[in-house]
């Protein structure tokens, strides 16, 4: 019985489990190649050679198997140019449309007899080679020009072809047996000529005829092999004969030496499961087979791999099978179909028919004799043929596979059983055990190549001791077992490898054929019989143990030990010790080794256990532990009882009394002890153990058979053990008379002491003969010695002793306690007066209730003694007995006094007298006055301040502080205050404050505390600060003004962790800068460690105080951090008394320490000098990392006490504007000399930097002496004077050009810091914004046109109504007519003659324009749409011509503009093909950009009439004017819904600037949001009402009576014109005019002009904003001086011009970023069209010989960004169901143009006069180029995709928007141009003789008869 599904899933889950993991540490030979696809295997005929052979997609590999898979050799054997519809040999003259096509391998098969490889391939009409085996780039046979004989492999990649070599019989020559799939007229099997020509042809062999059409069968062939005289062919197809026409398996078998296939015969094969659990099923579809020895069956036996099919196609589902065929029983019932044929006409009597001719050959059953089987084997010319079986042959399946496809089979043997190894379609392989008697079992399974399915070529080599397995992309060889891993006898077993035993002699894991003596019983334990197997082991032992140095022979009972052959024998070894073993019948004898060669016992230990083993050689073949004591150990370790040790050890020890001696043997004198109850021993104490100390007293012990000494003196001792040191002590022995075993034995008198501080001390005891051993003693044989005086220093104490110690209190000079027969005084009888040393606490509240602690001494002896006579300040004070300690303590509770007072404490004891104490106890009534401060958080951690007083009562621990119930941790508490912490609250509001002391309570009168709401932190500013801290942190929040101590704290974690556990460290920063460290533990915590930096080794803290201004600000100065902050994670928190904020919750980011800045002298060549300052000039210092943590706000610089402005700071240099006068020295460092001159300073943060001093130049005329004057007249020359001048003069002026420079340089510096704040706020703003549109779209979604919206618009743009809406224009009496022409013209168009014909002869018209070209395009595109494969290879005919004319001129230009059908075939295609990867990747990207467009240009105003904008990035679209606008939020009133709905208002937000028109785009754009814009109404059927409350309604309009009119000039009108205010109520109502659009408005292209044009009737001129010929602009025409364009560029290009821009530009970087990266992705699959485009192109350049990347790259360009994405970019209108107004088109054309320049090569040289939008980006094209350019790098590398996979795609597309174009109306506007281009068309197809003999004219004529009643020359 097979096993049931659910089991053997189970056990294919635990083994892929179990075995997943070891197998994936160990690698195997392999070779993979990425590149291909790997169809076919063989191995070498020779097993010496070791050769692999693989038949790839496109390639041949030939591997060394014997060294790692080694490539030795590599065949190219594709693409080649060919087609399935041409002869071979292919030429570009007899087939056209030949392409380069991949050669997939179709058949690999070894001729061992000629030593030659067949490789067959797809390609050429399946033409084969032979090659050689050494080397598979020789070619040894190759046909030209084969004949269709020779056509072996089928033509198609995806149909079956397999093959069979079968050697020479009887002098004949080998031949090929060939099955093969469908695909032409070929016959299905055929045999095929392998040694004579024509080579490979079936011409003189034999083929299966077919009668009936072979596509109707459909075969699919999976294995063929030979045996026994015939050929077997495996394969499924179609059963026509059935009602279900379902596919079903067969086997069919033709003789070796049947020429004719007169013996062909076909037998269904049926495998089905008939499991238990679930319901039956048929496994139709073969997979896999081999052929292989069945376990216990007899004769071979065919293995398959089955499948179901999958219901909706014809291939095989996941669902399979494994099936195994008796092939005897397979050939018993093709002879009985054989049989039944001949001779019963193929029925059997009460059956029917069950044998038949099948493939509809005109053949029947027939009445022969019934001899004819004999007679005729093979068959012959007159016996029926074909024949086919009705009855198939049916095997249950031996095991399910449900969730992952069988796809292959091999068949391995192993000690007579069956060994099949599976593959399946998740790269799994698989072992199955198929025993006897239908035992069926997986024991293995291993993960190949994840979701790669092993291919069906699964193959053992010749010695089946490796495996190949092969999947899609490589070819790996493993063991079919790995014995070796299991290194002992368990493992191996445990394997259960039906490859595996354990090789006994050898000891080690191996097959039975690595065995040297695996043939012999006993010699090898098979692992799959561990039931019955079991290792070799020591069953038992004459032996276990033996006393070390013993020698004796030990026997081994070994069961099933291996007999050995002369001259050979076994060892034992003790550990290392070899020892010749003697075999036995039952095993063997071993002698025991000398003791000094076993190894020592150790210590603490009595014996030594090693293995015994027994050994062949050096492999160990059974082991056993084995013992060796030592008895003398023994009695080393038996301590104060050697003896009773010894005779009670597990040994069996004997005790030698006279030699003190333990031993395993008998003693040679005196008495031998056996039994522990005969040692002789002291077993205890006579009478009490109890000995006082310094007082002598005798000991008596009582000991057992001490005769056995034979001692006649009995001369003993005793020694005590006290404190470490040994008292021994003389003793005489005495008999018991009743007991002669029984001894007493008396220690003499002596006086014990001990010095220990303890009452008691055991001290032991032990008895020895005098000066030898010792006896044993019981365990812990001890007496006890005691002190009285030891814890009983009174009295009390002392009479309160046990009575067994007889202590008393002994009188005299220093009383004390003593044993009272060791007192020389008098003993005391009664104690003295009682002694109060401590009173604790003082004081307590006067209703008492105060627990209070008298210490002393002779406190009494009990507490009754002192029970009522306790009284504090005269008040009775309650004892509490539980508490009381005997002579030493009392604790009592006061009583209440009445009153404050105070006095001392009095004990009386009963008959002992009365003691009074020194302190005097104090009873208070505290009392409440205030407290501060009266709010805190309700979080709590504010310190609280109670004022009172006496509130130091009673016991500081019973003191506690409620505030409303809640606990105040006290700190704190003294005579007038009490400091406590508070509590968290969960609620806010006024509390009472109490205060209780023990059990007196005190309320807070009139006073109360008020819980605030918890501070909060919602934001914190900046995120950096610089190493040496200081900077300052804004934090933002509400109540931080109840914050007692904010702080913030730097946690600095190391990277990198080293110790387990570390101290942190904690550095608090006061505000001045100074700095403390604390320590503080910190357990249970793992701490981290910064290497390398040595300052902080550990976790370190760092905090600073902060500082509130209010409740809403708070200023925190960032502490001061070591370098390792820079290479630490840095955490920062905002300490708010028990809140803690994270930084990173309230922070714009992460905070981060940087480097400190270094700021360089201002006189840097001589710091010692004063720097000199021209008056009216910056100050400029250099430096580093300036900028890095600090703005320039914060920068505080300096000139004595004069403050330089810092102005700008960079990285590397500061400027600042100096006072126009020199500053004065600061006082505190005034002196004289050159310290007289103010010091340059700058702090930043904590940092101040001391830069030199500053000494101002001045301007006054410097005096001379006229002396001087003289003398410099006499002394220089004229030139000399002038050279002078003219040196003074230059140098003033350079200094004057640089002081400008830097000035000029500060402004641009501020302008960027300005546009750089307007672009983060106008970005936050955005993103808001986004978030609102990014929650909108949850609900209603992108509003993405559908399909047919998207083409009409791609494919018609311009056009008011695309053929995609209309029907078709003909009368009614002509429709069907004409329908019928245009059906006959659509299947014309099928033609690729003809369609390429008609394009190339309407391009060649002069009167066919651009426009023409590219509507036609659309309309082919469109009647083309239900066949775009078709489509697609039309336009790669078109795109090759185009290709050729170009290479003719200048490549380059190429695909650049749209001036020919196949470039806008071209941009229509690449639409299709991406529409989906627009709509599910790119669209939001895309979508989100314009929403942020339009709402940062709606926010600025925009000029109606001019369409001009403040907010663009386009210069040519900016407003050039200072627009004053205010924002105004109108209430919009909603139409209400349902009827008696109440109207909903909706906010709306626009600007007063607005026109009424703008006004209402916007309301439609915020109120009607949730709905697109054709959805919406139109503005032009709406009103806009304003609600002006008690003045009524007012319809608002762009024009009327009330419009400002100057001259000629008109103003639109505004809301600020009407007035309208902040808040207004307004009202979108219907117009009731006839001439309004609809409400739902369609897409009309074109229409994208501004609202109203710039003239108007009567010559009155509208303008909105800026009158149209007054706005700035910079005429183009003029040409003036320099001085003049500069003046005129100043004013066109004004500061406020260049910050829009760039402000536009900033804030909409991250939505550009997005788009572009969305596109340029290639993370995600890139779309297979462009892949397959791309590849298109390097293939034509490859074709063409075009090797300039260049040229590739603006091909790739011009075909993808150009036609595609610009279209899209410039036009969202495509994709998206939105109105895009002209100042947003004026935006995308911007990116759009930043987008296709980043996509070209060249390098774009800006200058002064580049356009304003190419110098936008700048900066960023670059980086866009990059992106671009590894985009196109990643595409070329990625797998191409195949013809096939694009069909496939492309077919996909066609199914789903079949329904969605109008192709009769596209067909009837096409023949429109057939009509006007007729007459040419027919002269073109006339003059080509193709077009003739397909009579191409004729049907068109036909057409234009039917289409237009054209009179033709039909």
């Amino acid at each position: 019985m097979p096993l049931g599904m659910a089991l053997i899933s189970a056990l294919l889950i635990l083994l892929l489990i179990t075995t997943s993991y070891s197998l994936a540490v160990r690698t195997y030979p392999r070779f993979s190649r990425n590149d291909t696809f790997f169809e076919h295997l063989v191995l070498h005929p020779d097993p010496s050679v070791g050769t692999v052979y693989v038949g790839a997609r496109d390639h041949l590999f030939q591997l060394d198997g014997l060294d790692g898979l080694r490539l030795e050799h590599e065949e190219r054997t594709g693409p080649v140019t060919d087609s399935k519809e041409c002869l071979p040999p292919v030429t570009e003259a007899n087939c056209p449309q030949a392409r380069h096509t991949s050669n997939h391998n179709k058949l690999l098969l070894v001729d061992p007899s000629a030593m030659e490889l067949i490789t067959c391939g797809n390609v050429h009409q399946g033409t084969c080679q032979k090659r050689s085996l050494t080397s598979v780039k020789e070619v040894l046979f190759s046909t030209e020009r084969p004949v269709d004989t020779q056509y072996v492999a089928a033509n198609d990649p995806e149909v079956s072809t397999v093959g069979l070599v079968v050697g020479p019989r009887g002098g004949e020559r080998a031949v090929l047996y060939v099955g093969r799939g469908y695909t032409s007229s070929h016959p299905p099997i055929s045999t095929r000529h392998l040694a004579h020509e024509p080579v490979f042809s079936y011409e003189e062999t034999a083929k299966l005829a077919v009668a009936g059409r072979l596509s109707e069968y459909d075969h699919h062939f999976v294995a063929a092999f030979a045996r026994r005289g015939h050929v077997y062919f495996l394969f499924y197809r179609r059963d026509i004969k059935a009602v279900s026409r379902e596919y079903r398996t067969y086997a069919a078998r033709v003789c070796l030496d049947d020429t004719s296939y007169y013996s062909y015969v076909e037998v269904p094969l049926v495998c089905h499961s008939s499991s238990t659990s679930s319901p039956e099923r048929n496994y139709n579809l073969l997979q896999a087979a081999q052929v292989g020895q069945g376990g216990g069956r007899e004769g071979d036996t065919l293995l398959g791999v089955f499948s179901t099919r999958v219901s909706s196609s014809n291939g095989p589902s996941e669902d399979s099978a494994l099936c195994v065929f008796p092939l005897d029983e397979l050939d018993r019932l093709i002879d009985s179909t054989r049989d039944l044929c001949y001779t019963l006409d193929g029925h059997v009597k009460g059956v029917g028919e069950v044998a038949y001719i099948e493939y509809e050959v005109k053949s029947s059953c027939a009445n022969l004799p019934t001899n004819t089987l004999k007679a005729y084997p093979c068959g012959s010319d007159h016996t029926p043929s074909p024949m086919a079986s009705r009855v198939p042959m049916e095997a249950e399946a031996v095991l399910d596979s449900p969730s992952a496809r069988l796809t292959a089979v091999a068949v391995g043997m192993r000690a007579g059983h069956t060994i099949a190894f599976l593959g399946d379609s998740k790269g799994n392989l698989h072992k199955v055990f198929l025993g006897s008697g239908g035992r069926v079992e997986m024991y293995s399974s291993m993960l190949i190549q994840p979701n790669s399915p092993v291919r069906s070529d699964l193959l053992l080599d010749q010695t089946e001791t490796h495996i190949y397995v092969m999947t899609g992309a490589m070819v790996e060889k493993r063991p079919v077992a790995e014995c070796g891993d299991h290194l002992d006898c368990q493992s191996c077993l445990s394997a259960r490898d039906p490859y595996c035993g354990w090789c006994v002699l050898e000891g080690r894991c191996g097959q039975r054929s690595q065995c040297g003596r695996g043939a012999l019983q006993g010699q090898w334990l098979w692992s799959f019989d561990h039931q019955q197997q079991q290792c070799l082991g020591i069953q038992s032992l004459s032996l276990y143990n033996i006393s070390r140095g013993e020698e004796t022979d030990i026997a081994v009972s070994v069961k099933g030990l291996p007999s050995l052959v002369q001259g050979e024998a076994y060892s034992c070894f003790y550990q290392d010790v070899e020892r010749l073993a003697t075999v036995t019948d039952t095993g063997v004898t071993c002698s025991t080794p000398d003791a000094s060669r076993l190894p020592p016992i150790g210590q603490g230990e009595d014996s030594v256990t090693i293995p015994l083993s027994l050994r062949f050689l050096n492999v160990t073949v059974a082991a056993r532990e084995f013992t060796f004591f030592d008895c003398g150990v023994v009695q080393q370790l038996s301590g104060l009882m050697p003896c009773r040790g010894c005779v009670s050890s597990r040994w069996g020890c004997n005790w030698c009394i006279h030699q003190h001696m333990c031993t395993n043997k008998i003693c040679d004198e005196g008495v031998t002890i056996y039994n522990k109850h005969d040692c002789p021993c002291v077993e205890k104490v006579q009478g009490s153990s109890l000995v006082p100390v310094n007082v002598e007293r005798k000991i008596t012990l009582v000991g057992r058979h001490l005769h056995l000494f034979q001692d006649e003196d009995l001369d003993y001792e005793c020694v005590l053990t006290i404190e470490g040191r040994s008292v021994v002590v003389d003793a005489y022995v005495e008999t018991d008379d009743t007991q002669p075993s029984l001894y007493f034995i008396t220690c003499q008198l002596h006086q014990y002491a001990y010095t220990a501080f303890v009452e008691e001390y055991n001290a032991v005891i032990n008895v020895r003969r005098r000066n030898t051993f010792q006896i044993d003693s019981a365990d812990d044989l001890h007496v006890t010695l005691f002190n009285c005086s030891v814890g009983r220093s009174d009295c009390s104490r002392c009479r309160t002793a046990d009575q067994k110690y007889g202590c008393a209190w002994c009188g005299g000079a220093r009383s004390k306690c003593s044993y009272r027969d060791s007192c020389a005084g008098e003993i005391k009888q009664s104690c003295p007066a009682p002694v109060i040393h401590l009173m604790e606490p003082i004081s307590g509240p006067v209703e008492g209730g105060t627990v209070v602690t008298i210490s002393g001494s002779n406190l009494g002896q009990k507490a009754e003694d002192i029970q009522n006579s306790v009284t504090i300040a005269g008040v009775p004070c309650t004892v509490i007995n539980s508490r009381y300690e005997i002579s030493s303590r009392i604790v009592c509770e006061t009583t209440a006094s009445g009153g404050q007072k105070s006095g001392q404490a009095s004990v009386e004891v009963r008959g002992g007298g009365l003691g009074l104490s020194s302190q005097r106890f104090s009873f208070q009534d505290p009392a409440l006055i205030g407290i501060a401060p009266q709010k805190g958080p309700k979080a709590g951690g504010s310190a609280l301040t109670i004022m009172g007083q006496s509130l130091k009562t009673g016991h500081p621990s019973e003191v506690s502080v409620l505030i409303g119930g809640v606990s105040c941790l006290i700190s704190e508490v003294v005579d007038d205050q009490i400091t406590c912490m508070t509590g968290g609250s969960n609620r806010t509001g006024e509390h009472g404050i109490t205060v209780w002391f023990g059990r007196a309570e005190r309320h807070l009168q009139g006073a109360i505390y008020h819980y605030t709401s918890d501070p909060n932190i919602t934001m914190a500013a900046p995120s950096k600060s610089f190493l040496s801290g200081g900077r300052m942190i804004r934090v933002s929040g509400q109540n931080l003004d109840v914050v007692q101590v904010p702080r913030i704290r730097v946690t600095l974690s190391p990277l990198e962790s080293l110790s387990p556990r570390k101290k942190r460290r904690t550095r608090r920063s006061s505000r001045d800068g100074e700095s403390r460290v604390r320590r503080t533990e910190i357990p249970l915590k793992r701490q981290r460690r910064i290497v390398p930096e040595p300052d902080c080794l550990e976790e370190c803290v760092f905090e600073a105080s902060c500082a509130v201004s209010s409740s809403s600000l708070m200023l925190c100065p960032t502490p001061a951090v070591g370098t390792e902050a820079h290479h630490a994670r840095v955490k920062v928190d905002f300490l708010l008394d028990n809140l803690h904020f994270d930084f990173n919750s309230v922070g714009s980011g992460a905070f981060s320490y940087e480097l400190n800045p270094r700021l360089y002298p201002l006189n840097q060549n001589d710091p010692s000098k004063p720097y000199h300052h021209k008056p009216g000039s910056i100050i400029s210092v250099e430096g580093e990392n300036l900028d890095l943590a600090i703005f320039k706000e914060e920068v505080v610089a300096l000139i004595g006490e004069g403050v330089c402005s810092v102005k700008t700071l960079t990285h590397n240099h500061l400027y600042c504007e100096p006072p126009s006068q020199q500053p004065s020295v600061m006082a505190s460092k005034k002196q004289e000399g050159m310290d007289s001159l103010p010091e340059f300073t700058v702090q930043m943060g904590n940092l101040n930097f001391s830069l030199g001093r500053v000494q101002y130049d001045t301007q006054g005329q410097s005096t001379f002496p006229l002396e001087a004057q003289v003398g410099v007249g006499v002394g220089a020359s004229i030139v000399a004077l002038i050279v002078v001048i003219i040196v003074l003069i230059y140098r003033r002026k350079s200094k004057q050009a640089v002081r400008d420079y830097k000035k000029v340089q500060i402004q641009l510096e501020n302008l960027e810091t300005s546009v750089r704040d307007r672009c983060k706020k106008e970005f936050t703003d955005l993103m808001t914004e986004m978030m609102d549109c990014s929650s909108d779209l949850v609900g209603s979604g992108i509003p993405f046109l559908d399909y047919k919206a998207y083409a009409e618009r791609i494919f018609f743009p311009g056009h008011r109504e695309s053929p995609l809406r209309r029907d078709l224009d003909v009368p009614e009496c002509r429709r069907q007519t004409v329908e019928q022409g245009l059906v006959q013209l659509s299947n014309l168009l099928n033609s690729k003659l003809f369609l390429t014909k008609f394009i190339h002869t309407l391009e060649v018209q002069r009167t066919f324009s651009p426009r023409d070209r590219a509507y036609v395009a659309s309309l082919l595109t469109v009647a083309l749409h239900g066949k775009l494969e078709y489509f697609t290879d039309i336009l790669k005919t078109l795109l090759n011509d185009l290709v050729v004319q170009y290479v003719a001129k200048n490549p380059k230009l190429m695909l650049r503009r749209t001036e020919s059908v196949v470039e806008k075939l071209l941009t229509n295609w690449m639409s299709i093909c991406l529409f989906t990867f627009l709509r599910d990747t790119a669209g939001e990207s895309f979508y989100m950009l314009f929403r942020a467009i339009k709402h940062q240009v709606d926010k600025g105003p925009v000029d109606a009439v001019t369409g001009k904008a403040k907010y663009t990035l386009n210069d040519n679209r900016l407003l050039r004017e200072d627009i004053e606008y205010n924002t105004l939020t109108l209430n919009v009133l909603m139409p209400a819904t349902g009827n008696g709905g109440v109207p909903q208002t909706a906010p709306a937000k626009v600007l007063d600037c607005d026109t009424i028109t703008q006004v209402k785009e916007k309301v439609l754009e915020q109120a009607w949001k949730g709905m697109s814009f054709s959805q919406r109404p139109h503005t032009d059927s709406l009103h806009l009402e304003w609600r002006a409350g008690m003045a009524g309604h007012l319809i608002l309009s762009d024009e009327d009576l009330t419009s400002v009119v100057q001259g000629s000039w008109k103003r639109l009108n505004t809301l600020q014109h009407y007035k309208v205010p902040d808040g207004a109520t307004v009202a979108m109502v219907p117009r009731n005019s006839k001439h309004i659009h609809n409400d739902n408005h369609d897409y009309f292209p074109g229409e994208k002009t501004p609202m109203l044009d710039d003239g108007d009737e009567g010559g009155v001129k509208l303008w909105h904003l800026v009158k149209a010929n007054e706005e700035p602009d910079l005429p183009k025409h003029r040409r003036g001086s320099l001085r003049e364009r500069e003046r005129e560029r100043a004013k066109a290009i004004p500061e406020i011009y260049l910050t829009r821009l760039l402000s536009m530009k900033g804030t909409l970087q991250k939505f550009v970023d997005d788009l572009f990266t969305v596109i340029l992705s290639t993370n995600q699959p890139v779309p297979m069209a462009v892949k397959y485009f791309f590849d298109l192109l390097d293939e034509q350049a490859l074709q063409h010989n075009i090797t300039d990347p260049e040229t590739i790259h603006i091909w790739k360009t011009n075909s993808l960004p150009l036609r595609f994405w610009i279209n899209i970019l410039k036009n969202p209108q495509f994709i998206f169901d939105v109105q895009a107004s002209d100042h947003v088109d004026a935006v995308l054309s911007v990116i759009a143009q930043t987008f296709m320049d980043s996509c070209t090569i060249a390098e774009h040289k800006l200058g002064r006069d580049s356009p304003i939008n190419k110098l936008l980006y700048a900066r960023d094209i670059p980086r866009y180029k990059q992106m671009v350019e590894r985009y196109y790098a990643d595409i070329r590398q990625t797998i191409s995709a195949s013809d096939q996979e694009m069909n496939s795609a492309l077919a996909e597309l066609s199914r789903n928007y079949a329904g969605e174009v109008n192709y009769l109306v596209a067909l009837h506007e096409l023949y429109k141009y057939i009509n006007k281009y007729y007459d040419q068309i027919i002269t073109a197809l006339e003059e080509d003789p193709t077009a003739q003999k397909m009579q191409l004219g004729y049907r068109l004529q036909q057409i234009a008869a039917a289409v237009e009643n054209k009179v033709t020359d039909l």
